[in-house]
């Protein structure tokens, strides 16, 4: 297996994180805090490693798995380094009241975050519609996850797809970049379900395939 590189050392990190190294994969945590990406880097195991943050990640995809509100100013920190990459954003834009999203109407984060990306660097919109602690949880036998796909480079959507395969979770392919606001609807839509029907966060979205 490659090397995967996850940009962060949060929730979803974690969870990206430990589902590659138990898929055979090499992680390569890079942070601003050193000490936080070494003990991330520890508690995943498998010949998990740090990078230096702002250099050239190892990985040929890398897990943006910061904050929106950190994520464009990530990115531009990192430049050119990020060049010939592939950019997973995870990321949702949800303003602080819950119901809307900070970004322009017309626009998705994915897409500001590909404004400030290298020219060769694809963004693709992934694992945004997860929470953290139901991705990293064990699941039983036929169960599985679903996890929703945007963007506009066809090969780094199948790059991208195929890690989510070997991951276990099932890709499910949305369309182009600007479906990526769409997803990022799917976490508010998750989130009212948590305030207002389900009224706890042990729960996914996903497609059942009728016969």
């Amino acid at each position: 297996m490659s090397t995967i590189s996850i940009i962060g050392t949060g929730g979803m990190a974690r969870a990206i994180g430990g589902l590659a190294a138990k898929a055979g994969y090499t992680v390569e945590v890079m942070s601003r805090d050193v000490v936080k990406a070494r003990a991330f880097a520890e508690q995943i195991g498998g010949g998990a490693t740090t990078g230096k943050y702002g250099t050239p990640p190892a990985g040929y995809i890398v897990i943006l798995a910061v904050p929106y509100g950190a994520v464009l100013e990530v990115v531009k920190q990192y430049g050119n380094a990020l060049a010939g990459k592939i950019l997973v954003d995870i990321t949702n834009p949800v303003a602080a009241d819950h119901m809307s999203l900070v970004t322009p109407i017309d626009r998705s984060g994915a897409q500001e975050i590909a404004k400030v990306a290298p020219a060769d660097a694809p963004v693709i919109k992934a694992f945004n519609t997860l929470f953290s602690h139901v991705l990293a949880a064990e699941r039983a036998e036929g169960q599985s996850l679903d996890v929703f796909v945007a963007g506009d480079h066809a090969h780094g959507k199948a790059r991208v797809s195929a890690f989510i395969e070997s991951l276990g979770l099932r890709s499910m392919d949305i369309g182009p970049l600007p479906m990526a606001r769409t997803l990022e609807y799917v976490c508010l839509l998750s989130l009212g379900l948590m305030t207002h029907s389900v009224k706890h966060s042990r729960f996914a979205i996903g497609i059942s395939l009728l016969a």
